[in-house]
Parts: structure tokens; sequence; C-alpha cells
């Protein structure tokens, strides 16, 4: 259970240095890019084998990181232009309700269990991601931009899926590290070739807060990783309850930091959907 807590502590203050970068005026896709390398790096840094580029090229889960890289730049942008286009809460809704994805796949083909208690704790999950990130503010949404959000759910639900598949099938305890490293670096180096396009169009001059901010947002971006893969290999929690736990945690923390940092106003129905986030947490962790 530490491990899953802290890596709901580093993704949540993931969200909170994003909301620093408004207020710094950190450009976000430079700073991500930044990110990526700084993560890999940290990953680097923690492994302590030799780092042997041929050795990597080799193992069973590289494949499975260079489709994880890119993943992780196509869901991020599609995150960006789907807080844009339907809003922030439409976007947080879409990522956390993912979860649906990896507890089938477990249950699928795994043979996970879950009793009609978790069941219940799921379900009760779902709603309260719902209910704590909608805002009471109604916009309008055309019918092409409803699949913006449905592809930034599947997205997310792959990439989560994806982590659980590769760390069931292929990775060693002892190269999360390493796996974590090169996977950020696959990130980092199709957040290059996107870089590139767009700077044929629009030139870039490299600017000292990009830079700062990608630092501090890769440091707990490498960890919220590494502790996952670690929760993952619980011997008490199935990767439904992992799953389950930390999307709906993270919500939760991420809602309440916000309020206490940022004195960000919440609705009744938010404050409802923190309450069915305690109560699914306790339900799918005990029972």
């Amino acid at each position: 259970m530490l491990d899953l807590a802290l890596s709901v502590c580093c993704s949540s203050l993931i969200f909170v240095i994003f909301k620093l970068f408004a207020v710094y005026r950190i450009e976000t896709l430079y700073a991500i890019i930044t990110n990526y390398f700084v993560a890999s790096l940290v990953g680097l840094f923690f492994y302590t084998g030799t780092v042997d580029p041929s050795y990597v090229a080799q193992q069973p889960w590289f494949l499975g990181t260079l489709l994880l890289g890119c993943l992780f730049i196509v869901v991020f942008n599609l995150m960006a232009k789907t807080s844009q286009t339907v809003g922030v809460s439409v976007a947080s809704v879409a990522t956390k309700m993912s979860l649906v994805i990896p507890v089938i796949f477990g249950v699928l083909v795994y043979g996970e269990k879950l009793g009609t208690i978790k069941i219940i704790g799921i379900l009760l999950a779902l709603a309260a991601v719902y209910f704590a990130s909608i805002k009471e503010k109604q916009i309008s949404i055309s019918k092409t931009a409803l699949v913006l959000p449905l592809l930034v759910f599947l997205g997310s639900g792959v990439i989560d899926t994806s982590i659980k598949y590769v760390q069931e099938v292929h990775i060693k305890e002892n190269e999360f590290p390493l796996f974590s490293a090169t996977v950020f670096a696959a990130a980092a180096f199709m957040g290059l070739i996107y870089y590139v396009i767009i700077t044929l169009k629009k030139p870039f001059k490299i600017n000292l807060r990009n830079i700062l901010g990608g630092i501090a947002l890769g440091v707990p971006n490498y960890f919220s990783i590494y502790y996952l893969l670690r929760a993952l290999q619980s011997p008490t929690l199935n990767s439904a309850s992992v799953f389950t736990i930390n999307n709906v945690a993270i919500v939760m923390l991420s809602t309440l930091l916000g309020i206490l940092l940022f004195r960000e106003q919440i609705s009744i129905k938010n404050w409802g959907g923190i309450g069915l986030a305690i109560i699914s947490i306790i339900l799918v962790a005990i029972f």
C-alpha cells in the first residue's frame, strides 16, 4: 500500500505543477518534452546495473517501451486538445474513468476475481471520478468534439493496460528503473520529432522557465510510474484494485490540493464525489 500511496502523491503533485505552469508562464509542450528527458535520467540514476544500449534493445519489454513512449506523447496532446475544446473537467473524467479498461483486462486475461463488494466499489469509483470532476458551468459540445474525450479514454486505458501487461510478463523488479527510463527516453524522442515538426512553422527560442518546469515535472513523473509498477507487484491487491484506488485517489487528492493551495471553489457535487471516492477506496482495498 505504501508504493501505491507514493504513486498517488507523485501523480497528484504533477497536477499541482501543471497548475503552476500557468502562474509562471511556462509553455507546457516544451516543459513536457524536457520532463521526459529528466524522468529518463532519473531512472538511469537509480538503476544499479550497467546501462548497455544493446542489452536494452534485446530485452523482451523493449518494444513495449517504444509503444508506451508513442502513447505518452499522443495521449498528452489529445488531453491538451480535449481541455481546450471541451473543457478540463471532461478531459479529467475521460482520463480517470479509463480505469475500467485495465480492470476488464485483468479479469479477462489474468482471471482476477472481483467479489460483489469490489464491483460495487469500482462502480462507486466511476461515480466518484465524475462527481469530483464535474463543473457547474454547462458547455455545449458538438458531435465532432465528443471524439476527443473518447480517444483520451481509450488512450489512457491502453497505457495503464500496457504497463500492467509488460510488468506482468516481461519485467524483473530490479529492472523497473531501467524500464521506466527507457519508456521516458522513447517519449522524449517522439517529443523531439514533434518539436522539430512544429518549429518548422514557428521557430522556438530556448527559455529557462520551460527547462526548470520540465525538471520540476520530470522527477515526480518518473516516480509515479516507478511506484505504480511496484504497487502492481503487491501480493494483497490485484491490478483491478490497484488501478481503481490509484485513479480515484489521484482525483480526490488533486481536488483537495486545489482547494488548499489554490483556493479553488468546488460544488456540493464535488464534495459528494470526494465522499464516494473515500468509500470506494475502502471497499476496494479492504474487501
